[in-house]
């Protein structure tokens, strides 16, 4: 059976990320320090809630940013989960200025305090929205997704890829788009909650652990 690793470094929701993974049929082994062993993981997951420079400062700590990147250069699947996906941005601008993981060029940055008619809305975005294909999704992690189906939300800040080919899907908020998904190669990343967004984030999850 295959092993997914599940990256804990004290930060996010990490135990219902490891049960929808399980509930997906992975075998799952959670790590709270990186390790040799853990190259040999089938795939690597990164989940995270909070703030860019906070859970940056613990993966360093834990020493799973060079994990990260050692297993990454394997080719085997790699995914991050709400902050877990904007740490692999080159740089976050939560509470200053910060280096990310620099697995995809680009910026985290605010998301916008008011639509594209300058009312102002909720920050942070919250709440279920429909995902916009933008690139094709069969033999992606959201093939069994319908577009328009809706995933769980809830970020103060967004990423913006350098290179709009990596983008695999988008939301909109009050007419402002912001990147939902993310894919090239093996890498995978996702703002939304995966492990909150019923069928549709399962869905997401099963494929993940078929790869």
């Amino acid at each position: 059976m295959t092993t997914t690793t599940v990256l804990d470094y004290g930060i996010g929701n990490i135990l219902n990320v490891v049960r929808a993974l399980e509930h997906c049929g992975a075998r799952v082994r959670l790590v709270q320090r990186a390790s040799a062993e853990d190259l040999q993981s089938d795939r690597l997951v990164l989940p995270g809630v909070g703030a860019f420079g906070d859970g940056m400062r613990e993966l360093r700590a834990r020493g799973f940013d060079d994990l990260v990147l050692r297993f990454v250069a394997t080719g085997r699947p790699f995914i991050g989960i709400c902050v877990g996906l904007q740490m692999m941005f080159d740089v976050g601008e939560e509470m200053g200025e910060h280096r990310g993981l620099g697995l995809i060029g680009g910026r985290v940055v605010a998301v916008p305090p008011t639509g594209v008619d300058g009312r102002p809305h909720h920050v942070p975005h919250i709440g279920w929205r429909p995902l916009r294909p933008v690139a094709p999704w069969a033999g992606t992690i959201l093939a069994d997704v319908k577009p328009g189906e809706r995933a769980y939300f809830v970020h103060s800040f967004s990423g913006v890829p350098t290179d709009d080919s990596v983008r695999l899907a988008d939301v909109d908020y009050d007419g402002r788009t912001l990147c939902a998904a993310i894919h090239r190669d093996n890498l995978y990343g996702c703002q939304f909650h995966p492990e909150r967004s019923a069928e549709a984030g399962l869905g997401m999850l099963r494929r993940f652990v078929a790869l």
